[in-house]
Formats: C-alpha cells, sequence, structure tokens
C-alpha cells in the first residue's frame, strides 16, 4: 500500500485583473494631467528664499510708485522703454531683464511692462524680496 503525501500548498496571485487597473489609473492620469494647467504663463520667476547670485549680466528695469522707469539706473518714458530697452539688449536675445515693480501697483502696470517682453521673445523675471 503506498502513501500520497499531500499536495504543497502554493500561494497564487491573481493578476487578471492588475492590467485593467493599471489601464484605469492610466487613463485617469492623462486626463486630469491634461486638465491640470491648460493656460499657464510660462515665466522664470525667481525664488523668494534663495540668495543665490550669478555672473551673467543681468537688465534691471525697476518702476517706481509714481510710475517712472528706469533702465539700469536711466530713467526712459514709456514710450521710449522698448526700444531703450532692446538697444541695451543689442544682439544677445538670451540676456535676462530683470522686472522691478513694487507690490502696491496695479497688475496692468506690470502686464504693460511684460508685454514688451513678449512681442520681443525676451526673458523677464519678477524680482521679490524674502520673506
Amino acid at each position: 500500500m503506498s502513501i500520497k503525501r499531500k499536495r504543497r500548498f502554493h500561494a497564487e496571485v491573481a493578476t487578471s485583473s492588475l492590467s485593467d487597473i493599471m489601464f484605469f489609473l492610466l487613463l485617469f492620469f492623462l486626463i486630469i494631467s491634461t486638465l491640470a494647467n491648460p493656460n499657464v504663463i510660462k515665466m522664470t520667476l525667481p525664488k523668494a528664499k534663495s540668495n543665490e547670485k550669478t555672473n551673467k549680466q543681468l537688465i534691471s528695469l525697476s518702476v517706481t510708485e509714481d510710475k517712472k522707469f528706469y533702465i539700469d539706473k536711466e530713467q526712459v518714458d514709456f514710450e521710449n522703454l522698448e526700444t531703450s530697452l532692446m538697444s541695451k539688449i543689442g544682439t544677445d536675445k538670451e540676456q535676462t531683464v530683470v522686472v522691478r515693480i513694487p507690490f502696491n501697483l496695479q497688475v496692468q502696470d506690470l502686464v504693460d511692462v511684460l508685454q514688451i517682453g513678449v512681442r520681443n521673445n525676451l526673458k523677464f523675471v519678477i524680482a521679490t524680496s524674502p520673506k
């Protein structure tokens, strides 16, 4: 008489539903990622907490509270701002312009300045103070 051994228990993981779950997760994240920020304005903004210095030459565009415009400490009228800025930049379109504007001015004043950069494909950075 032969004695039969009991078969050992083999752990199995049912993977048939995992492919469906992964497909739905992929679909969900693809849809959500397209809806997250469809109209983001791409602008290089400085970090307010960092205090790093660069060796790059930056052009400073300052606006005072009484709406006087300065390019590197030289006062310029708003009508001549674009031509003065383009002559200061010259042929190097990779130069960065740092915009210093008070926090209590209207948003329209900032937009008027930034439109100059959009028209001429310039890099504008808004200067902030650390908290």
